[in-house]
């Protein structure tokens, strides 16, 4: 294998920008005529006062705190995990610079042609060829329209690369067998399912390229195209993402990191949306420091990437269950990681904007652009609430609004500990105490109590806010539950029959969001499942009950073998269920309205009652 030559080697050396290379790692300032930035590698980014300088002269960093420090190349390689014909590379790439090889063979230089290197020229050649079956072929039409119709323009097409995977599920094995990939590459490469290795993970899907933080393509989303169903007659996952593989780490990676990062420098902020199309609107807005999470919460680590470019995280996830319950966690992780973070207001945007006109059903950025336009997305993502604000009136609302101060201020503590600056949370006990008019001190010895006596795994729900351990205790909904978690291709039948308000058990809905994250982000499997599962003795139900196969239903004697009859018949008795409470509501109010004299229907009330009781009759089948 040849060498790269010395004259390339010098040439790279000659043309780098020590600032912006070592700036796409960590955030520099220049003080006093030198550049320093936080440690990326003993603080974690983190430090309080900046202890790592570099050099532009000399193209070299050094940190006073841990000492290590090297040459803008060795930098390079330690951040990015790469050999030095690696580091080479990129930064030829990064400066322009061709790359000329001596002759004569080098053991050193064998990973120019690594699996690593393979994978990423497969992902580009097949990046290409999906964009041509969008573009260009009839097939790809479909999906063509789809992307107009939500509004998305021809520059983002190209920007992002989107393609089309045909639906011949034949078709890309066979082509890249021509173009000379063998089996076992193919194998390995996160483009064919590991149960049948020609069987490609994406077929008839719209495609999102996902990009490392240099630009190179190392892997992809699908998303199914509405109104096209599987063979069986179902309707197929939305969002399919690739497994990981030896580049691409979903919990190291963000979609649009390397076209948003440039932006994110300049402003210090990044907008944090849900997902791909949201992203796309963004950018078209004009909001090109935006990204996404892929398929997962918003992890530590990706955290610590950005806060090496920006102090302020913006967070703009839908307003439903799964939605609330990200934006909760991603409000800590930013914390965690010393990050300022708030949360977009689009409902408050859309109002001022707009008066309200159309505003129904719109939840996120990409139905903005659909209905409106990229200058009214961008308008509207001024209306931002931080995030202790955003925290208290979810409080209030969960508990103060019901007259449970003392849960109330105990929602904020997860919330507390993340803050990294005593002063910071100093103020917010004081602000939480003024709020709800307590003593200052009783927050604080609380608070106290709260992390000392180990209660810290509370996790922020939807339905009541902080939760204490799940009390987990086989019933009748969290068995259904469990039977449809480990028969996922349920779910979408089970959503579409139930919604989470009407199960009454709290570990049955933690199961039920889980289920619901799982699906909007296209995950499958049990593993996925479990891993959303915060609770260990609800995954240990789960767990146990699926490996089982102990379900069986009280109404007919229907067991786990029959998974589907097993779920309808748990759909119907949460119907039931649901028609029983509004009997009981409709008989609380007859009585109320013969106590205080109302001017109530009672005909109307009695009509509905006997209606109702018709149906329970049915379900029950009497």
């Amino acid at each position: 294998m040849a060498l790269i030559s010395k004259a390339t080697i010098q040439e790279v050396n000659n043309r780098l920008d020590a600032i912006a290379v070592v700036g796409d790692f960590v955030r520099l300032e220049k003080k006093g005529g030198r550049w320093w930035g936080r440690c990326p590698f003993h603080g974690g980014g983190q430090e309080k006062t900046p202890s790592f300088k570099v050099d532009p002269d000399l193209k070299m960093y050094h940190c006073f705190g841990c000492g290590k420090g090297g040459s803008v190349i060795s930098f390079v390689m330690e951040m990015e995990k790469l050999s030095y014909p690696e580091a080479i590379k990129v930064l030829a790439k990064k400066s322009g610079v061709e790359i000329i090889y001596e002759e004569g063979p080098s053991e050193e230089n064998e990973n120019d042609n690594s699996l690593r290197e393979e994978l990423f020229e497969l992902y580009r050649r097949t990046t290409v060829t999906f964009q041509h079956f969008l573009l260009e072929k009839p097939e790809g039409k479909n999906a063509l329209n789809y992307l107009k119709e939500r509004g998305v323009n021809s520059q983002m097409i190209d920007t992002f690369k989107l393609g089309y995977a045909p639906q011949d599920r034949n078709f890309l094995h066979k082509f890249l067998r021509q173009k000379g990939y063998s089996d076992d590459f193919l194998e390995k490469s996160g483009l064919f399912s590991s149960r049948n290795k020609s069987f490609p993970m994406f077929s008839g899907r719209l495609m999102f390229p996902i990009t490392d933080r240099q630009g190179r393509i190392v892997a992809f989303g699908g998303r199914a195209l509405p109104g096209i169903l599987q063979s069986d007659g179902k309707e197929p996952p939305k969002y399919i993402n690739s497994p990981e593989t030896e580049i691409y780490k979903k919990g190291q990676t963000l979609y649009a990191i390397d076209l948003a990062k440039s932006e994110m420098r300049t402003t210090k902020t990044v907008y944090l949306a849900e997902g791909y199309m949201d992203v796309l609107a963004l950018h078209q807005g004009g909001v090109v420091n935006s990204v996404a999470p892929l398929g997962t919460a918003f992890t530590d680590e990706q955290a610590k990437w950005l806060s090496r470019w920006v102090e302020k995280v913006v967070l703009i996830f839908d307003n439903d269950e799964a939605g609330q319950k990200a934006a909760y966690k991603a409000i800590i992780t930013c914390r965690k990681n010393a990050l300022s973070c708030s949360i977009a207001s689009l409902e408050e945007g859309l109002k001022t904007e707009t008066g309200g006109e159309n505003a129904a059903n719109i939840k996120d950025p990409a139905d903005i652009l659909q209905k409106f336009d990229a200058e009214i997305l961008k308008k509207v993502l001024k209306f931002t609430i931080n995030d202790f604000e955003y925290l208290i009136v979810r409080g209030n609302s969960q508990y103060a609004a019901k007259g449970n101060i003392n849960r109330a201020a105990e929602f904020m503590f997860p919330y507390l500990e993340a803050l990294d600056s005593e002063i910071d949370r100093s103020d917010s006990i004081t602000r939480i105490a003024d709020i709800y008019k307590i003593e200052r001190s009783a927050v604080q010895k609380d608070y106290s109590h709260w992390k000392s006596t180990g209660t810290k795994d509370f996790s922020e729900r939807q339905d009541d806010g902080i939760k204490p351990k799940l009390h987990v205790s086989r019933n009748e909904e969290l068995t259904l539950l469990a039977n449809v978690a480990v028969n996922t291709e349920l779910y979408p039948d089970f959503r579409a029959a139930v919604e989470i308000k009407d199960i009454d058990d709290l570990a049955a809905k933690e199961l039920f969001i889980a289920l619901e994250e799982c699906f909007k982000h296209g995950q499958s499997g049990i593993d996925a499942l479990l891993s959303r599962i915060d609770d260990e003795a609800l995954r240990n139900f789960v767990a146990s009950l699926g490996t089982s196969g102990e379900f069986k239903s009280e109404m007919e004697g229907i067991s786990a073998r029959d998974p589907r009859r097993f779920m309808e018949d748990g759909i119907k008795r949460v119907r039931i269920k649901i028609l029983k409470k509004r009997i009981t509501e409709i008989n609380a109010q007859m009585r109320e309205s013969e106590r205080s004299s109302q001017d109530l229907n009672i005909d109307e009330l009695l009509a509905d009652k006997k209606i109702i009781d018709s149906q329970i009759r049915k379900l029950e089948g009497r």
